[in-house]
């Protein structure tokens, strides 16, 4: 919890608490259905938590906004956003069942009101979003073709709602493979945001619907 605590110090005593729950709770999940690799686990904090708290560096989102996690596994980025949102409303989505069960019993312990978690396919969800946010699930032409047509155009959050995606290396080429305008796309290095040398090569690709 420092490094989170270093980074975002105007936390509430009820974020505090919920994001200093995770460890216990991964750790006792992670023994049973492996969500998190085994040799990762030590370092939950940095390399999932904070790491899916860097787009909190780029977009508060406003109450009422809603944001779909695709493949979100365990619950990244998802849970630790909706923990540092309350107001807005996240799905969390991913094709294993397993993965879901642990991010539902996650969701259950810290009494979080905002997420949905569905075992589903990202391209078979009817329902609109503001943003899409994911780590890393696929290559990036795959992923818009997932989530383009459910993200409402414009929104009302300081950003105009698109895809916001943590990824890490030469993304070059499959951005040119996206096929969409170099005026909606934004990227950022974390490691402006966080010091850790496990962010160094991780970005975060803003792609504006």
């Amino acid at each position: 919890m420092n490094e989170i605590l270093k980074y975002f110090p105007k936390l509430s005593q009820k974020q505090t608490v919920q994001l200093s729950q995770l460890g216990d709770l991964y750790g006792f999940w992670n023994a049973q259905i492996n969500v998190v690799s085994r040799k990762d686990i030590e370092h939950l904090y940095n390399h999932h938590i904070l790491h899916s708290l860097a787009i909190a560096r780029i977009i508060s989102f406003a109450a009422n906004t809603k944001i779909l996690d695709v493949g979100t596994g365990g619950g990244f980025p998802g849970i630790p956003l909706a923990i540092m949102f309350p107001d807005a409303q996240f799905t969390l989505v991913d094709s294993v069942n397993k993965k879901i069960k642990v991010v539902n019993a996650v969701v259950e312990s810290l009494e979080l009101k905002n997420v949905c978690a569905m075992q589903v396919r990202a391209e078979e969800l009817k329902q609109k979003f503001d943003f899409a946010v994911s780590r890393a699930v696929t290559d990036l032409p795959t992923f818009v073709s997932w989530v383009w047509n459910k993200i409402i155009p414009n929104g009302n959050n300081a950003l105009p709602n698109g895809i916001i995606y943590l990824k890490g290396g030469d993304l070059r080429d499959e951005l040119k493979a996206t096929k969409i305008s170099k005026r909606q796309i934004s990227i950022y290095r974390i490691s402006d945001f966080f010091e850790d040398l496990f962010f160094e090569t991780k970005q975060i690709i803003y792609i504006q619907r």
